[in-house]
């Protein structure tokens, strides 16, 4: 399968219903152009799990203007003024994670784990909904791993397989991303022949990886 493609093919992939892992801490390693291509398609009643749903210039808020966001997983929303709307008018369209437990949640999908064990929430309001286990004497909650239908990333280097280098900080939530998605596109800032990239370097292996676009600009 070729797995170049453009944007708009790419994200033709993306079904009413969907959970989207979109990458990215803010802006830094933010997969814009996907987003910006999902902007001109009709899916919705979307799930959209991402740190930080971006800021008011980015094109998440956008997606969720168009009304068609309706469950939010994040960590941090002081920066889209959007997201803390839909926390106003219906508290359960927003699940706030720690940054720890959502990236947790993420990676033990990838790993084949259902839920795992952390002391972090316990006796707050993260608690709430959440299963308690006691063991050797520590309280934990019990969260399950988090599944994705399709992954947006954003990646520095792709070569022609999908293997990817992603640079320095905006490997954040890109580099697990992928192995929790039944379909991943990757943003390539630069595509590059297959063998071209040395595999010390390689964040995320091709395997994981569905379609490539060409990062614009």
């Amino acid at each position: 399968m070729e797995k170049i493609m453009t944007a708009k093919e790419a994200v033709s992939f993306v079904k009413d219903r969907d959970l989207i892992m979109i990458g990215g801490f803010l802006q830094g390693g933010s997969p814009e152009a996907l987003i910006a291509a999902l902007l001109e398609t009709d899916a919705t009643d979307l799930t959209i799990v991402s740190n930080d749903t971006g800021t008011a210039n980015s094109n998440i808020m956008k997606l969720q203007l168009q009304g068609r966001v309706s469950k939010v997983y994040a960590t941090y929303i002081g920066a889209n003024p959007e997201t803390g709307r839909m926390v106003i008018e219906n508290p359960d369209s927003v699940e706030l994670n720690p940054q720890g437990t959502l990236a947790e949640r993420i990676r033990a999908a990838g790993a084949g784990i259902a839920a795992f064990l952390t002391p972090v929430g316990v006796k707050t309001i993260v608690e709430r909904g959440r299963e308690t286990v006691e063991l050797n004497g520590r309280e934990y909650l019990m969260e399950e791993a988090l599944h994705g239908d399709v992954g947006f990333v954003r990646a520095s280097v792709v070569d022609t397989l999908g293997n990817c280098f992603m640079r320095g900080t905006t490997k954040n939530f890109n580099a697990i991303i992928p192995p929790a998605c039944k379909f991943t596109v990757v943003e390539a800032g630069k595509i590059v022949p297959a063998g071209e990239l040395d595999p010390e370097l390689i964040t995320v292996p091709g395997i994981f990886i569905d379609a490539i676009v060409r990062a614009e600009g």
